[in-house]
């Protein structure tokens, strides 16, 4: 397995934003230490760039940043772990599993917030909010997958703030709210499985270190449980992301989940 670092911040806007490089390498160090293996890191501009169109720092998120991303995956040889930075990292791992497995991939999106916003109808213009819609094939053309992720194989577990647009998305069937991931991905046909995993998925009360803290998430122990749910699956990588604490001994029984699903037999 490999584990690439992605300190990217330039895909969320916020007071704590930059804080994500400094979680991204603590979070790297913390998972190659509970897994027992090297961490990749990959070189990401820290600069800025003007919003364009819509989305934040676009130059940088289009430019060298993503294209350091590609290369560190032309040839893996087993599954990838990344560790964000923000969830726009998801945006390279995910599409490229969507290009090697076909259109049966399923998501497992681990996130207090969908992501599915556009250019147009996002609050904030911060790309990490548009991520998912992106891997439809949805969007700015400079970010939207092709091949995409197939409409209704992406199950949204522990989701719980929802912009109207992004409600909108999942009553067109794009995505599906789901107490049950595996049960969800299974009924849309998905036959392998990208896990991505937010950590504000958690409640602030079991980990407070994110980005964007929401209440009303999984303690670790709920999450532990929906991760080794998903061993019942091929799961061929995951991203873990949106870190910015340095104090996160509470989060090795999430990294030792993720570990044993990807590593499985």
């Amino acid at each position: 397995m490999l584990i690439n670092a992605v300190p990217q911040w330039q895909g969320a806007i916020g007071p704590r934003a930059r804080g994500l490089v400094e979680g991204c390498l603590a979070l790297s160090e913390l998972a190659g230490h509970v897994l027992g293996l090297p961490v990749h890191h990959i070189h990401q501009d820290p600069g800025t760039s003007d919003a364009v169109s819509g989305v934040a720092n676009r130059a940088v998120l289009t430019g060298t940043n993503r294209g350091a991303q590609l290369a560190a995956l032309e040839a893996p040889g087993g599954p990838v772990l990344t560790i964000g930075g923000d969830c726009g990292v998801e945006l390279v791992p995910i599409g490229v599993a969507r290009y090697r497995y076909g259109p049966a991939l399923g998501v497992a999106w681990f996130d207090a917030h969908p992501d599915l916003n556009t250019a147009s109808s996002s609050p904030s213009a911060a790309f990490h909010g548009m991520v998912l819609r992106s891997l439809l094939g949805e969007g700015d053309e400079q970010f939207a997958a092709s091949p995409a992720v197939e409409a209704g194989r992406v199950a949204l577990f522990g989701t719980r703030a929802f912009d109207a647009a992004e409600e909108e998305a999942v009553s067109q069937g794009l995505a599906v709210r789901t107490d049950n991931a595996v049960a969800t991905l299974r009924e849309s046909g998905a036959e392998q499985v990208y896990l991505h995993l937010d950590l504000d998925v958690l409640d602030p009360a079991s980990f407070g270190g994110v980005n964007y803290p929401e209440p009303g998430g999984l303690t670790v122990s709920e999450l532990v449980r929906a991760i080794d749910a998903l061993s019942e699956m091929d799961v061929i990588g995951a991203g873990i992301t949106e870190c910015v604490g340095t104090d996160l001994e509470v989060l090795e029984p999430v990294i030792a989940a993720v570990g044993r699903v990807l590593l499985q037999d």
